[in-house]
C-alpha cells in the first residue's frame, strides 16, 4: 500500500468519517490507523489533532480519540440548531455572493444532480455537503461559516438515510430537493434574501424526518410483548 501524505491521510479521514465508514462514536487505533496510512505515528496524532480542532473526531486524555458520537444530546443540539443556521447563511449568501461562486454552486448542483440520479447514497450525501459548504462560503461570515462547517459533519452523516430510499415517494423527495436546490440558487442569484430563507427552511423540513429515522428507530411492533408479561414487567 502506498504511503499516505498528512494531506492525503486528512482528507480521506475526513471521507471516512462523512460517509460513516468510521462509524459514530467509534475508537481511532492509531497503530491501525498509521499502518494503514504509511505514516509514523508523530504525523498521525498531527492529523488527528486537526480532525479534532474541526469536530470530526473527539480527544480526551488518557482515552484516544473517537469519532464524533451522534448520541442523543448532540443530535437534539443539532436538530435545534439546524434551521437557524442555514437560514442566517441562506441570508448572507443572497446578500454577499460573487459571480465565481454562483458558478462554483451551480457545478456542485449537476454533481449532486448525477449522484442523485445514480443512486449513490455516499456520494450523493458529500456532492449535498459541497453545495450547502458553498453556500456557507458566500456568506463570508466566519462565525456562521465555523458553525456551518460543523453542522454538515453530523448533516452528512444523517444524510445516508435520505439518499437511500425506501419507497417511491421518498425518491420522489430526493428529486424534490434537487429541484429546490436550483431554486435556491435563483434566489441567491436574484439577491432575494427573503426567498432564499424560506427556500432554505423548505428545503430543510424536506429531509428532516428521514434524517431523524437515523437516530429514532421505527417502534416495536404492539403485539411484542403479550398483555400478560406487561403487566408483570417492571
Amino acid at each position: 500500500m502506498p504511503n499516505f501524505t498528512k494531506e492525503d491521510c486528512f482528507a480521506d479521514l475526513k471521507l471516512r468519517i462523512l460517509t460513516t465508514d468510521l462509524a459514530p462514536g467509534s475508537a481511532l487505533d492509531e497503530v491501525t490507523l498509521a499502518a494503514h496510512y504509511g505514516l509514523s505515528r508523530t504525523p498521525l496524532r498531527e492529523v488527528l489533532q486537526r480532525l479534532a480542532g474541526v469536530g470530526y473526531i473527539t480527544q480526551a486524555e488518557n482515552r484516544g480519540s473517537k469519532v464524533a458520537s451522534m448520541d442523543i444530546g448532540t443530535m437534539r443540539t443539532f436538530f435545534q440548531t439546524a434551521p437557524m443556521i442555514y437560514a442566517n447563511i441562506a441570508s448572507l449568501a443572497a446578500e454577499n455572493r460573487t459571480a465565481a461562486q454562483l458558478d462554483a454552486l451551480k457545478s456542485a448542483q449537476l454533481d449532486f444532480t448525477r449522484e442523485t440520479a445514480k443512486g449513490d447514497a455516499s456520494a450523493a450525501a458529500l456532492s449535498n455537503h459541497r453545495f450547502h459548504a458553498l453556500i456557507g462560503e458566500m456568506a463570508q461570515n466566519p462565525y456562521l461559516t465555523a458553525s456551518l462547517d460543523r453542522l454538515l459533519i453530523d448533516h452528512t452523516r444523517l444524510s445516508q438515510t435520505f439518499y437511500r430510499p425506501a419507497s417511491p415517494a421518498e425518491s420522489v423527495l430526493i428529486k424534490k430537493a434537487a429541484d429546490q436546490h436550483d431554486a435556491m440558487i435563483s434566489a441567491i442569484e436574484a439577491h432575494e434574501t427573503a426567498l432564499a430563507i424560506d427556500l432554505t427552511l423548505q428545503h430543510w423540513d424536506l429531509s428532516r424526518d428521514r434524517l431523524e429515522r437515523f437516530v429514532r428507530p421505527d417502534p416495536l411492533p404492539v403485539d411484542v410483548v403479550s398483555l400478560k408479561d406487561r403487566r408483570n414487567a417492571i
